[in-house]
């Protein structure tokens, strides 16, 4: 049974097509039935568009293993901020008010949130060859501020949280955001993670639809872990960190349609399954 303890973290991407206010219903839902709701949120599209403007277009990183990331230098970590703290966020919280949410937006910076580890040093894949970059302001994070979270939380508060995250030193660093999301579910203790973006689910192949993974377990992984690809790869990565960390189940599903969130959760996308030992 689902009681006032029971926790559901949601990520929603920030790609292209993808509005995040488009969940407040849903959100105000699941808050009036007594289930306590963190929303996580990204800004990739708007950040790209604000950067082309800016002068300063967005560059990706490769990693040797296929995995996809932002390049993070110290001009683009400050449009970054611009638009996830800022345009974002604050969209995404007074779109909750309006229906009632008593939303409260932060950053990973904020009170410490997300705390992480910059990374020394990067290796990226371009025209074949791998270079080193030494001056990335990224990173990933190590720990959350679980205690904070719950004060919040049971303040009646539903907190909107984005990256970047902070270092112990205070350095503002880029986080993949379906990560720290599921770091939040693991700390929390939650009982679902939704990862919804602009995709259907891991696709076994790409190019089509219908190819979908529905269900992933022990058995299963790697065939999920070989079908990821680009971004999908990050996804993938952060549900095996979900469930490793305790979390029962999590789900890579569509941001779009009528009721995504409804939908993740009855199943419509790829579900990682935590295993129960007989």
């Amino acid at each position: 049974m689902e009681n006032a303890m029971y926790t559901v973290v949601i990520k929603v991407g920030g790609g292209e097509g993808i509005d995040p206010t488009a969940l407040s219903n849903e959100i105000a839902e699941l808050v009036s039935s007594g289930i306590r709701v963190v929303l996580v949120h990204g800004g990739s599209h708007e950040t790209n568009m604000l950067a082309q403007a800016l002068g300063h277009p967005t560059q990706t990183i490769t990693s040797p293993s296929g995995n996809q990331s932002r390049r993070t230098d110290e001009h683009t970590l400050d449009i970054f901020k611009m638009v996830y703290c800022g345009k974002v966020n604050k969209a995404v919280v007074q779109s909750l008010r309006q229906v009632g949410v008593d939303a409260i937006g932060l950053s990973g910076i904020d009170a410490g949130i997300w705390m992480g580890t910059r990374k020394s040093a990067i290796r990226a894949v371009e025209d074949g060859r791998t270079r080193i970059i030494r001056d990335d302001l990224s990173g990933k994070v190590d720990t959350v501020d679980a205690e904070f979270l719950n004060m919040l939380l049971a303040a009646g508060r539903v907190p909107v949280l984005t990256p970047p995250a902070i270092t112990p030193d205070g350095i503002a660093i880029n986080v993949d955001a379906d990560r720290a999301a599921a770091a939040t579910a693991k700390a929390l203790g939650a009982d679902e993670l939704l990862l919804l973006s602009n995709v259907p689910g891991v696709l076994r192949d790409f190019a089509d639809p219908d190819s979908l993974i529905e269900t992933v377990t022990s058995e299963t992984l790697a065939q999920a872990n070989n079908a990821a690809k680009g971004r999908m790869k990050n996804k993938v990565l952060a549900a095996q960190e979900a469930i490793a960390g305790g979390v029962h189940r999590v789900t890579i599903g569509s941001a779009s349609g009528e009721n995504p969130i409804q939908q993740a959760r009855s199943g419509a996308g790829t579900t990682f399954i935590q295993e129960i030992p007989s």
